[in-house]
């Protein structure tokens, strides 16, 4: 498991999820959504109740690539295995020199599972009742309804889609199918999370004014090449590839670097930005993707293979408390491997309230007033406490087959990942502006405005030269009914809502 500073988790007591996944289910009908399949009877179920709950695991990640955490699929079998009820049965990767290497390592163990190089073959696989999804991407939404259509379960990583239609439906897949579907934001198991936010609802520091999502988390490059990379051997790339173009690999790593790349990743604010857009949702009881959103920023410091900003400020400008993210790669300065802080974060999330402001994450956090005296501490806990936590409500709800039991419903993924792609999109139309047009178009919101000033003292105090390639993008407005936009620069920005996907691999139209 990665080394997670303190000052940017923190996790709560499993009170109340009963309740809060109820009002999950009301925020549905106020969506216009059908609730259909939420606590619906499967097509199929475990034929007891003392049954094994039995799991199979698609997408292991490479140990060894360079800028990865050891492979999520592998952090989550890590979960799993402390879960009382689940058992894993199966592994499925394209890499045959992963499948085959951790497939060994648990038969040493005593824990024999079945090998597959291909997700369908788990999908046919009638001992497997529900699969935990950590490919890349761009693969999460087809694999999902496979999954769902086969009858079976699904824990699908963060984000949970890789572009906004597919998330949709992601969701109707899990209604129509009857299937329990849970979204990989762990925070949503987080007792810390959940003490800190009934108190801050419960008026503990007045209303909420603006939220902020910081993520301040260090990047390197993922270097240069100038000729396609070989593929390495083992790989079915073309099952890799699914539902992205079949392109050559024109960066140095196939592993991990997919972030970096729009085909297949969503960047830092889709990666990791998604789980403290998720918080802020939670926070602020957000039952929709944002209807206007703008962000500034590119990719500075780097000449290198990857297309996604690694400096970034974006609003999401919910009425009346709109979200502000700030997402930066690089250190405090040049000379510096120390990473900056605001507001006492590095990473998380600080809801500024009237009177005062919340400061945490997953396992931590703290309330403090206007002057930055600590009020109250939540936390901190263990971060296998919420990880592994997060596991067991997926196995709970399998049993219960109750999608109401569940912390992170695929609603609520979806609908979190749909803002990271907002605030994407809205990078991809932007343009090179000069400094003080960006200035001019941020000056009217003094904390929209702050928060780029302050990104562009921190690129100067890394000596780079922003104003050959700041992005500034389009302001975007957004039907949440329809999930489309309209306004100004609509024809371009839903073109990105949804995908050509490669035959066959092609997401099917549910809703």
């Amino acid at each position: 498991m990665p080394t997670i500073p303190e000052n940017h988790l923190f996790t709560v007591k499993r009170i109340g999820r009963r309740r809060f996944l109820q009002d999950a289910g009301a925020g549905l009908l106020a969506l216009g959504l059908p609730r259909t399949g939420l606590g619906a009877t499967p097509s199929s179920k475990l034929s007891s109740a003392n049954e094994d709950v039995r799991i199979a695991v698609v997408g292991i990640g490479s140990r060894d690539a360079v800028g990865g955490v050891g492979g999520r699929g592998l952090q989550l079998i890590d979960s799993l295995q402390k879960v009382r009820g689940a058992r894993l049965v199966a592994l499925c990767d394209v890499d045959q020199n992963i499948l085959t290497r951790l497939a060994a390592e648990l038969k040493d163990q005593g824990q024999p599972v079945a090998t597959y190089g291909d997700l369908r073959r788990v999908f046919d696989d009638k001992s497997v009742d529900a699969v935990l999804v950590a490919t890349p991407n761009h693969w999460h939404a087809l694999a999902t309804i496979w999954a769902c259509q086969a009858g079976k379960d699904v824990y699908v990583e963060k984000p949970v889609s890789h572009n906004i239609w597919e998330g949709r439906q992601m969701v109707a897949a899990a209604r129509k199918y009857g299937r329990i579907v849970q979204g990989g934001t762990q925070a949503r198991s987080s007792s810390v999370v959940r003490e800190a936010f009934e108190w801050v609802q419960g008026g503990g520091l007045g209303p909420i004014r603006y939220a902020r999502v910081i993520l301040y988390r260090q990047r390197s490059s993922i270097g240069k090449v100038t000729e396609p990379t070989p593929i390495p051997d083992g790989v079915d790339y073309d099952l890799w590839c699914g539902p992205a173009a079949k392109a050559p690999l024109n960066r140095k790593q196939l592993h991990y670097d997919w972030h970096w790349g729009w085909p297949t990743g969503s960047g830092e604010m889709g990666n990791n930005g998604v789980h403290y857009i998720d918080l802020c949702r939670w926070a602020m009881k957000l039952d929709a993707a944002a209807p206007r959103v703008m962000s500034v920023g590119g990719r500075f410091g780097f000449d290198d293979d990857g297309e996604t900003p690694n400096t970034q400020v974006a609003i999401l400008e919910y009425q009346p408390a709109p979200i502000y993210c700030e997402v930066r790669g690089l250190p405090e300065n040049k000379s510096s491997t120390a990473m900056d802080s605001f507001l006492n974060t590095r990473v998380g999330v600080v809801l500024q309230c009237e009177g005062g402001y919340f400061a945490g994450a997953h396992l931590v956090g703290a309330a403090f007033d206007h002057q930055g005296k600590e009020i109250r501490k939540f936390g901190p806990i263990p971060w296998g406490d919420m990880d592994t936590g997060h596991m067991a409500n997926f196995v709970e709800a399998v049993r219960s087959r109750k999608a109401t039991d569940l912390h992170a419903e695929i609603l609520e993924g979806h609908l979190s990942a749909a803002c990271c792609h907002q605030v994407n999109i809205s990078h991809r139309l932007g343009r090179t502006s000069a400094p003080g047009v960006v200035l001019e178009r941020t000056k009217a919101n003094p904390v929209l405005s702050d928060a780029v000033a302050r990104y562009r003292e921190h690129l100067r105090a890394n000596e780079i030269d922003f104003t050959a390639t700041e992005h500034l993008g389009p302001a975007l407005t957004f039907d949440s009914e329809q999930e489309r936009f309209d306004g100004d620069f609509a024809t371009e920005a839903n073109a990105l809502v949804r995908r050509v996907d490669r035959e066959p691999f092609v997401v099917p139209t549910i809703a």
